[in-house]
């Protein structure tokens, strides 16, 4: 009898044992997962906080930066958060900078562990790591790519990122060696340069363009764009474009005389909804300064996908503009045109007709002046973002052309000649 109690004590105390041991288990991921939301919060809170802060300037966040960078991928490999999945991924995809530096290493290489599964991610699968590093422009990005291609599962999807870049430089001879041992996908991108699809699958400038006037009477240099008092913050595009035209002038109201320009004018000519353009007498004149039409971009350019803090593009009509400062806009995309500008005022909509060279009040026949395009292939470089991307990509083009590999020989009609006369680029 003794014996049964004693055998039945002891079972008591093994459960009451084992019930204490379920108790701290539970308490220990209680803890645990407090501890993992608060590590997760703490860099949500200090973008959150950002945001606020610019938000409050009227501007876009800050890029982040390598801390931030390194935090962001070490919670893309933790437990997954649902109702945080698309604020992260956003952060990833959109607001590191892809230009070599530090960070987009960082990044880059954390798609390439994703894809070799050296480290997993329930945010990102392999598929969309090719497609993030797509989205990379050139750099750190080039690299995994190239090796994917030798992946018979995913090579095609590589193939596809590679063919719109063409910021490849010296890479360019390993596709062409691997296109010339068999590689199929290799040969898809090869293909594509030589096809010119990073080009075409950009939309045509169109024939007729709508317009709101920003007009700045008188001459406009590029102190007035960018003060050099303000030069601490030309790194920081969206707050250095605070300062255009900060300081009162004829026609201008500055939101704040002497820090910053007429952000409230802007405004009120977007609510139009039409593209603005930057129209002046004499505009760009003064020192060399690609941070004076990075503030005329910001301002009235267009958004680059997945670059953050940097626009591309837009209008700039002067009746005459600096030489430099005509080269700098076309250089980033923008079309640049000399006109007649005594006729338009700031808040006029007008039409420009980019290949006949005419300008009209806005859904008028009404002409208000005639010019010519200043160059023969500016058509070409607004629709290839730019012509430094024109230069890099034709020339892409012409060596996928000549390359053994695809042998399609040199085109001389491949691109714009007289584009105030052809609508479209002639076929091959």
């Amino acid at each position: 009898m003794n014996k049964y109690f004693t055998i039945k004590r002891l079972i008591i105390n093994f459960n009451t044992i084992i019930l204490k041991l379920i108790k701290w288990y539970i308490l220990m991921l209680r803890n645990s997962s407090k501890m993992f939301r608060r590590e997760l919060s703490s860099f949500k809170k200090s973008v959150l906080e950002n945001i606020e802060l610019r938000n409050s300037q009227k501007i876009k966040p800050n890029i982040l930066d390598k801390k931030q960078v390194i935090e962001l991928c070490n919670i893309l490999t933790e437990k997954k958060d649902e109702k945080n999945k698309e604020f992260y991924i956003d952060m990833f995809t959109n607001r590191i900078s892809p230009e070599v530096d530090e960070t987009s290493k960082i990044k880059a290489s954390f798609l390439n562990n994703i894809f070799q599964e050296k480290i997993e991610s329930p945010y990102i699968n392999k598929l969309e790591a090719i497609q993030i590093l797509g989205t990379m422009q050139g750099g750190y990005n080039i690299e995994p790519l190239i090796e994917i291609l030798n992946n018979r599962d995913y090579g095609y999807h590589a193939a596809k990122a590679l063919s719109q870049i063409i910021f490849i430089f010296d890479y360019y001879y390993d596709i062409d060696k691997m296109t010339c041992q068999g590689n199929i996908f290799a040969q898809m991108v090869m293909e594509s340069w030589a096809n010119a699809e990073w080009f075409f699958s950009n939309p045509s400038v169109p024939e007729k363009i709508s317009l709101s006037v920003f007009k700045v009477p008188g001459e406009t240099n590029t102190d007035d764009l960018s003060p050099y008092l303000d030069d601490w913050s030309t790194h920081d595009i969206p707050l250095h474009a605070l300062s255009m035209l900060k300081n009162p002038r004829d026609g201008i109201i500055p939101d704040i005389p002497g820090e910053i320009g007429p952000i409230k004018t802007i405004e009120q000519l977007k609510k139009k909804g039409l593209p603005i353009a930057y129209v002046g007498d004499v505009v760009g004149t003064g020192s060399s300064k690609k941070s004076a039409a990075n503030s005329i971009m910001w301002h009235f350019g267009n958004e680059i996908p997945n670059v953050p803090n940097k626009n591309v593009g837009g209008y700039c009509i002067g009746g005459k503009i600096d030489p430099i400062f005509f080269n700098t806009m076309e250089d980033n995309g923008a079309l640049p045109v000399e006109m007649d500008v005594e006729k338009l005022n700031m808040g006029d909509m007008i039409d420009i007709y980019p290949y006949e060279g005419v300008t009209k009040e806005f859904n008028t026949n009404n002409t208000i002046c005639n010019w010519n395009l200043k160059s023969k292939v500016i058509l070409d470089s607004v629709r290839a973002g730019g012509r430094v991307n024109l230069i890099i990509g034709k020339t892409l083009t012409e060596k996928a052309r000549n390359s053994f590999s695809v042998g399609l020989g040199k085109s001389t009609n491949y691109f714009r000649e007289n584009p105030i006369h052809k609508k479209e680029n002639s076929k091959i």
